[in-house]
């Protein structure tokens, strides 16, 4: 039966629909895609096999929560956003520091103002990272141009650590995030040093975001309860760096303010490497929440913004006919029979979105490039390929298949390898070795050529893919993998005979 909360909140189902569509087409790795408007949840999607429990990577959302913790320790009287960051880190700071390194404040650090134009502590082997980030030369003076630099992000988590007396993430439970409903067992990754990843290991549900988002847009208030200092709020999202030299897209040319994107449509976004988007549109009074793996597609995080932009704020600015957006008492019936909108309509789009919401899962390979069947399965099946010496440790390879699954069977260092796929869909498992969630699928590309995609889907976000080209008695394998720290063995090529 239909029912009016989508439309009491500016928004019909169809739109909706055509914008997870849209997404399908673009062939993005979707995760979830939630949708609350006037406080409404109008859409909360997960695509198998995340669910809406799981804890995803958020990557640089964990930025934003480093500045809002500070803002709440500028609040206690605990620092200003003025004072030289190095005050707080003697024991870090090499006794011959840079004037430029002397002189970034923590409001520097705050709007990627840093003296850095990288992360320092990816060029430092086993360095400390917050040594790192003071003993690195810098590459400009603080406080003028915008570069972004997670070890600034690093700090900043590690300074509100230093001042509250505990972990980051645990004190801002314990001020905010408790009160809005935050999972109690989200929690920040740790570095090979046992600190929290200030920058990039943030471990939460995508309902958590639209909390945070909700919390951003009601200016820190949540309820009636003023949780975060509201100017503080309000100067965080705002535009106080320019980012057209460095933006990479469009929807991140808009500005920066603390740890906080400016997006397009007055947009402000909590952004995380993939995809993990947290977008907040104050002149609609909406947040958008995403959490994806656009690693590998170039452009992809602009492709989610704007199917959103040209699928759904349309609609809502035709239902509400160009009103503002802050539709208090309106009259939805009245709205939609001047729109010729029929409830017998409305109720076909919602059980449509509803069907397909109960279908969402990450997308096969057969579902997104041409494949053949080919004769060459039943030739390959179940041989061993011994692999010649090669630098990764690979030393033999193979497939086998059962109808519509298979398993990549290998053999890497002293041990023996499965990777179970789907043909038809996604089969999840453990990626050897590793102990990483993982779900997979394959299929013939050419007569000769089998491809297989392997999502990881972990405390890593990313993929690993093989190119299987099989001669008569030989194989090549192309290997590549695409995530940002781990699982460097499976690039490149391999080459092997029939045993």
């Amino acid at each position: 039966m239909f029912t009016y909360e989508k439309a009491e909140a500016g928004i019909l189902a169809a739109p909706i629909t055509r914008f997870l569509e849209r997404l399908d087409r673009c062939h993005i790795p979707m995760h979830s895609v939630l949708l609350q408007r006037h406080d409404k949840l109008l859409l909360d999607a997960y695509f198998a096999p995340y669910k809406a429990d799981t804890l995803h990577r958020m990557f640089s959302i964990c930025k934003t929560m480093n500045a809002l913790a500070i803002g709440l320790l500028e609040a206690e009287g605990k620092l200003s956003l003025n004072d030289p960051v190095i005050r707080y880190f003697p024991d870090k700071v090499p006794e011959m520091v840079h004037p430029w390194i002397s002189q970034m404040t923590i409001r520097d650090l705050l709007m990627m103002r840093s003296c850095h134009a990288s992360t320092t502590y990816k060029y430092t082997g086993d360095m400390d990272w917050l040594e790192s980030f003071f003993s690195v030369p810098p590459t400009h003076k603080p406080g003028t141009v915008f570069h972004y630099d997670t070890s600034a992000a690093h700090t900043l988590c590690m300074l509100a650590q230093r001042l509250a007396g505990k972990p980051m993430l645990e004190y801002l439970k314990e001020k905010v995030l408790r009160e809005i409903g935050w999972s109690e067992s989200s929690y920040v990754l740790p570095n090979a040093f046992g600190d929290p990843q200030g920058g990039s290991g943030l471990m939460a549900t995508p309902m958590d975001m639209l909390l945070l988002g909700r919390l951003l847009l009601h200016h820190g208030n949540w309820d009636g309860k003023q949780l975060l200092p509201r100017d503080y709020v309000d100067t965080a999202v705002s535009n106080l760096s320019p980012t057209l030299v460095m933006g990479p897209i469009a929807a991140e040319m808009q500005g920066y303010g603390y740890q906080i994107w400016r997006g397009e449509h007055n947009s402000f976004v909590c952004y995380g490497m993939g995809g993990q988007l947290t977008a907040c549109f104050p002149d609609y009074d909406m947040v958008l929440v995403t959490t994806a793996d656009t690693q590998r597609i170039g452009g992809g995080n602009q492709l989610i913004y704007n199917s959103f932009f040209e699928e759904v704020l349309p609609a809502i600015d035709r239902l509400e006919n160009g009103t503002n957006c802050f539709i208090g008492s309106y009259d939805t019936d009245a709205r939609m029979k001047e729109m010729n909108i029929a409830k017998d309509d409305c109720c076909a789009a919602e059980a449509r979105l509803c069907e397909m919401i109960d279908g969402l899962a990450i997308a096969p390979v057969c579902a997104w490039t041409h494949t053949v069947v080919s004769s060459m399965q039943g030739f390959v099946n179940d041989k061993r390929y011994v692999i010649e010496e090669n630098p990764a440790g690979f030393h033999a390879m193979g497939l086998d298949f059962e109808a519509e699954e298979g398993i990549l069977t290998y053999e890497y260092g002293t041990h023996a390898c499965v990777l179970p796929f789907g043909l038809k869909r996604c089969v999840d498992s453990v990626f050897p070795e590793y102990g990483l969630a993982c779900t997979s699928s394959g299929a013939w590309i050419s007569e000769n050529t089998f491809y297989i995609h392997c999502h990881i889907v972990d405390t890593a976000v990313g993929s690993v893919y093989f190119e299987l080209v099989f001669g008569d008695e030989d194989v090549t394998v192309c290997m590549k993998k695409v995530e940002e720290t781990i699982l460097g063995e499976y690039e490149g090529h391999l080459y092997g005979r029939v045993e």
